[in-house]
Parts: C-alpha cells; sequence; structure tokens
C-alpha cells in the first residue's frame, strides 16, 4: 500500500474497505466495479469516499485520462469539499483544457469553500499552459487577497508563471522576497532568465545556488544552447561531468546539437561516447540530433550510419539525414534517401522538400529539382513556402539561367522575399551578370537597407565588371546610411577547446607563431602557382594593402593553427559564419594539395571538402 499513506488506509478500512481496492486497480473496467458498489452501497454519498475515487482519476501514474469520468463523480455530489475541488482543480491543470481549473475554483467560492496553498500553485499552473497573462496576474490578486503570497509553494508557482511569461522583472521581485529559496525557485528563475536572452544573469544565479538537481543543470545547458552560446553550453556540460552529475537524454540533446552548430567533431564524438557509456536511450529525439551533429560536423558517413541504426524513424530524421547530404553536396545520395522516405509511407513536410530542392541545386540537377517543385503541391498537397521558391532561383542561377531566374521571381504568385533576390544575387556574382544584379540589388537594398552583405555583393560585382563608380557609390552609400559588415570569424577545435579567429586578430595568445606558419604556408603555396585574389577586397585601398587584409582573414589564421597543431595527414576541420570568399577558397585548395591535406570547411551556405586541389563545390558556392 505504497501510494497511500497510513491515516488514508485505516480511514477507507473503516469507511468501506472495497476502496483499498483502488490500491491495485489497473483499468477504467476496475475502477467502474468498485464505483458501481459503491454506488450500490450509498458510500458514494460520504465525501471522502467520493474524493479517493477522484483522486484515483486525476493520478499521473494512470495509462488513461480519466478527468471526464472524474467530473462525472463529482457531477454527483452535493457537497463537495476543498480537497475534492483542488483535487479538480490540479488535474485539469495539466490537461488539454486547463480553463476548466479556473471554471472550478469560481465554483469553489460560490460553495462559500475557502482556497488554501494546495489550490493556488495549480491554479497559477493552469493560467501558464493557457498562456494567460491576464488570467495569472488575476490569480495572483486572488492570493494576495486570500493572504498565502508568502507561501513557498505558491511564491514558486507565480516564480514559474512569470519567467515562462517572459516578464523576468515580475518573477525577479517575487524571488527576492522569498524568506528561502528551493531548488524550484532557483531553476525557475534560471529558465526566465535564459528565456529572456540573458545567460550571464542565469549563469550567476545557477553559480550561486546552494544545491543543484539534473533539470537546474539542464535547463542551463539548454538556456545557453537556444540563446546560441554553444560553446558555453558544451564547457558547462564538461563542469558537469566534473562533479560527477550523471546527464539525461534531454541535456545531451543540447550538448550535441551545440557540437553541431560549432562544428565540433571531436566534442561531439565524444558527447556520444558518453550516451552509450551510461547506456542512454538514443530515442528519436536524441537520435536525430546525432544524425545532425555528424552531418553538420563535416562527417556524413558516420551520419549515414547512425540514422541506419535508429530503432524508428519520422519524417524528421529523415529530412535532417536529407539536409545533411545537401549540405555536403550529395545530391545523387540526398534523391536516394528521399525516395526511400516516401516508399515507407512518411509524407515529406514543407522543411523536407526545402532540403531535397536545396540538394538538387547543390548539385546542378537542374530538371529534378524542377520536377519535385512542380510535385509539392499536387503530389503532397503542400502550397510552395518562400523557401521552396528560393531553391528554385538558386537551382537557375547555379545553372547559369539567370534570365530565367529573374523571370521566375517576377512572375511568383507571392511577394519574393530578400532572401529570393538575394540568391539570384548570388548567382549574378558568379556569373559575372552586373545588368541583373543591379535590379536585384536595387530591391534588396529597399528590402533590407541594413544588410551589409547586399551592398558589399553588389559591390564587388560592379567591380569585378570594371564599373567602378557605381562600385564606389555603392560603398559611399554604406558609409552615408551607417551600415557595417559583420565581423567574420572562423571556429576550430583542439583539444577539446573551441578556438575563434577574427580578421587580423592580434589576441590570440599563440598569434606570433600562427602568423609566422601562415608566412610559410604561404611561401610554399605561391611555388605551387598560388597569387592573391583581390576582387573581393576593398577596392579603395592599395594592391598591397589588399593582399594584406586577405592573408589575414579568419579561415586562414584558423588553418595555420591547425597545421601548426595537428599531425601531418591529419584532417582540418573549420567552421565560417560568412561565406567562403573567392581568395580564401583558392588558397585552400593550393594548401591541401601542398600539405597532402584534407580540410572541410563549413560556411554559412553548405560544406567544402578540400582535398589534392580541388573542392567538392566544384568552384560554384
Amino acid at each position: 500500500m505504497s501510494g497511500i499513506s497510513s491515516s488514508i488506509v485505516t480511514t477507507l478500512r473503516l469507511k468501506n474497505p472495497k476502496l483499498l481496492l483502488l490500491e491495485f486497480c489497473s483499468c477504467l473496467s476496475h475502477l467502474k466495479i468498485i464505483h458501481g458498489h459503491m454506488i450500490r452501497t450509498h458510500s458514494i454519498t460520504d465525501v471522502f469516499s467520493a474524493s479517493r475515487l477522484i483522486a484515483f482519476c486525476i493520478n499521473p501514474t494512470f495509462q488513461s485520462n480519466l478527468l471526464t469520468y472524474a467530473f462525472t463523480i463529482f457531477s454527483q455530489l452535493q457537497n463537495p469539499n476543498l480537497f475534492i475541488y483542488n483535487t479538480l482543480i490540479q488535474g485539469f491543470s495539466a490537461s488539454e483544457n486547463p480553463s476548466q481549473s479556473l471554471h472550478f475554483y469560481t465554483q469553489l467560492q460560490s460553495q462559500g469553500l475557502f482556497p488554501d496553498n494546495i489550490t493556488f500553485p495549480f491554479l497559477v499552473k493552469a493560467c501558464t499552459k493557457l498562456g494567460s497573462v491576464y488570467m495569472g496576474i488575476q490569480v495572483h490578486s486572488q492570493i494576495i487577497k486570500h493572504g498565502l503570497l508568502n507561501d513557498v509553494y505558491v511564491q514558486n508557482s507565480l516564480v514559474h508563471m512569470y519567467a515562462t511569461f517572459g516578464d523576468i522583472k515580475a518573477g525577479s521581485n517575487i524571488f527576492r522576497r522569498m524568506h528561502r529559496w528551493n531548488v524550484v525557485s532557483w531553476t525557475s528563475m534560471i529558465a526566465g532568465y535564459s528565456k529572456c536572452g540573458d545567460v550571464k544573469s542565469a549563469r550567476n544565479l545557477f553559480d550561486k545556488m546552494p544545491e543543484k538537481n539534473l533539470v537546474t543543470w539542464s535547463i542551463m545547458i539548454s538556456g545557453y544552447a537556444k540563446n546560441s552560446h554553444f560553446d558555453k553550453a558544451v564547457e558547462l556540460f564538461q563542469v558537469l561531468q566534473s562533479e560527477g552529475v550523471r546527464a539525461n537524454e534531454t541535456v545531451m540533446v543540447s550538448v550535441i546539437s551545440s557540437c553541431a552548430h560549432l562544428g565540433a567533431l571531436e566534442l561531439g564524438e565524444k558527447a556520444h561516447e558518453y550516451v552509450d557509456r551510461n547506456n542512454l536511450d538514443v530515442n528519436l529525439i536524441l537520435g536525430t540530433a546525432l544524425v545532425d551533429m555528424y552531418a553538420r560536423c563535416g562527417c556524413i558517413e558516420k551520419a549515414i550510419r547512425v540514422f541506419k541504426e535508429l530503432p524508428e524513424k519520422d519524417t524528421l530524421s529523415w529530412t535532417v539525414l536529407i539536409a545533411g547530404l545537401a549540405l555536403h553536396g550529395y545530391a545523387e545520395m540526398a534523391l536516394k534517401y528521399f525516395e526511400e522516405m516516401v516508399n515507407t509511407g512518411l509524407i515529406p513536410r514543407d522543411i523536407t522538400l526545402t532540403a531535397i530542392l536545396s540538394a538538387c541545386s547543390h548539385g546542378g540537377l537542374v530538371e529534378k529539382g524542377l520536377e519535385i517543385f512542380e510535385s509539392i503541391n499536387i503530389d503532397y498537397g503542400i502550397q510552395p513556402r518562400l523557401e521552396h521558391y528560393g531553391c528554385v532561383v538558386d537551382l537557375l542561377g547555379r545553372a547559369g539561367k539567370l534570365a530565367e531566374a529573374e523571370k521566375f521571381v517576377l512572375n511568383m504568385p507571392i511577394e519574393p522575399n530578400a532572401p529570393i533576390w538575394g540568391a539570384l544575387l548570388g548567382a549574378c556574382r558568379i556569373h559575372k551578370n552586373a545588368e541583373i544584379a543591379e535590379r536585384a540589388g536595387k530591391v534588396l537594398i529597399q528590402l533590407l537597407p541594413e544588410h551589409s552583405g547586399y551592398y558589399v555583393l553588389l559591390s564587388n560585382i560592379y567591380a569585378r565588371t570594371n564599373k567602378w563608380e557605381s562600385a564606389e557609390n555603392m560603398r559611399n552609400m554604406m558609409k552615408l546610411k551607417g551600415v557595417k559588415k559583420p565581423p567574420g570569424y572562423s571556429l576550430i577545435v583542439m583539444e577539446g577547446k573551441v578556438q575563434r579567429f577574427t580578421m587580423g586578430d592580434k589576441l590570440h595568445p599563440e598569434i606570433e607563431k600562427i602568423e609566422r606558419m601562415w608566412e610559410e604556408i604561404l611561401r610554399k603555396i605561391r611555388l605551387a602557382g598560388y597569387s592573391g585574389n583581390t576582387a573581393d577586397a576593398l577596392f579603395d585601398i592599395d594592391e598591397e594593402e589588399k593582399e594584406n587584409a586577405l592573408y589575414r582573414h579568419s579561415e586562414k589564421l584558423a588553418i595555420a593553427y591547425g597545421i601548426m597543431k595537428t599531425k601531418a595527414g591529419t584532417p582540418i576541420r573549420i567552421v565560417k559564419n560568412l561565406r567562403v570568399c573567392e581568395d580564401c577558397h583558392t588558397a585552400t585548395k593550393f594548401i591541401s594539395k601542398v600539405f597532402q591535406r584534407e580540410l572541410i570547411v563549413r560556411d554559412r551556405n553548405r560544406f567544402h571538402h578540400f582535398k589534392e586541389g580541388g573542392c567538392s563545390c566544384m568552384d560554384y558556392w
């Protein structure tokens, strides 16, 4: 009788021994037998006995949702007590219909009953689930009215509610007024700060906590991940391990996703080893995160292997693999898995179709891509989204069909957005078409006047086609509007730590050694035929300064660091936040040949596998 206290057992034995059978009840039919017996013996009229039936119905460990049955029992009672109302408020607060909790609260007041410190936490929970700030504030006022604001359980529920709503000021006010804090109080505030993007305040609270549970660790790590502090998420996971805390599947999803964003294969592999070593359940969510991590870290073979080992697969897991293959330029393989997915009976989602169209674009499969685009509505009943139209523009643009791509954009049934015009502008850069680029660029600058990339891209297109006056006008427009290009950076993981480089970096503790290494690399690749491509450098400085600027691009510094720190023949993996410039692309091809290294670079758009002087993108990116 572990589920019921001894005092309740004694009372049940005295009132109706049959009620003790509730402890062994395992299905609705058993419950109905006991309920029927109570009706026949008139014991249903006893409020205590009826309350045990209702309490059983809302037990979360029971397999079926019996709230409707609980309400049926309640409707037969003439004078339900506060325990019964609290039980129903609790049950409905976590249901699909949390507004019923508010209804029962109104009823208990009309019966002349006074709510207690059990009533309000679940009432606040119902408001949280409803997402109603207004109702939450109304319940808060009721708490004050009934003098329960200093109760720790009530306070915790309010802190959690305001934190969930993103009202960190209100939550913080209650938190500071509390006489004592427990794990729930601290964790709710940490979650609130993380949700508002203030991970610094969240971490300050986290570090001050006297005791932490796994939920707290999970929320702090996921807070870092959700706010793009991926390196911090991985670092905190390492702290978790050093303190002997055992992570669960939820924590590992955040950690592995962070490794994916960082492109940190070494750290991702260690996280995967942790999962295996601790016998964690590689469920659908964790398994999909692993597939994504390996794909985004440049190891598509392992991504495929993990995918094949998944005990179950849904549309999202198939989509993640297809998108990974697209990112690497493996169009034919992506099509193979797409067809396999469809053959299993799963219906592609809009993101699945975006992934396969992107694969066709990267692989230059124009006809196949157009065929899939036409099938979106006919075969799958999905109205094409802007992302799908953007893929078609990219598809046509990459194939050099710029006039056709522009016509496609102009004839779209929905208003084209900036990424669509940006895809057209990017194609114009590759094929050096200043005429269409100018038309696309003007639209883009009107749509996103603060976006530096489009000014720079159009300026470089003008410069390449010797339209120096137009190029200068574009740069002057940037200065006039105060538009600045975001700083580029490159990441490389060495010895379990994420190293970050920026253009002209002078802050790295080993920068002098790195620069000497780059000079040595430069000397060797020049002998092999490399000469700096200054076409994309700022045109208003002389050639010597252009070369100096190019040679200090972040990915060159990262490559130099990688060669300096690793043994000959070791692959080097780099993640860049911007598109790889032409000179860095050319230089990396030479480095792969001269130093006999495989360099795997993930830029904003795709993967570049540099090997023996070539690149997997076939010089189109």
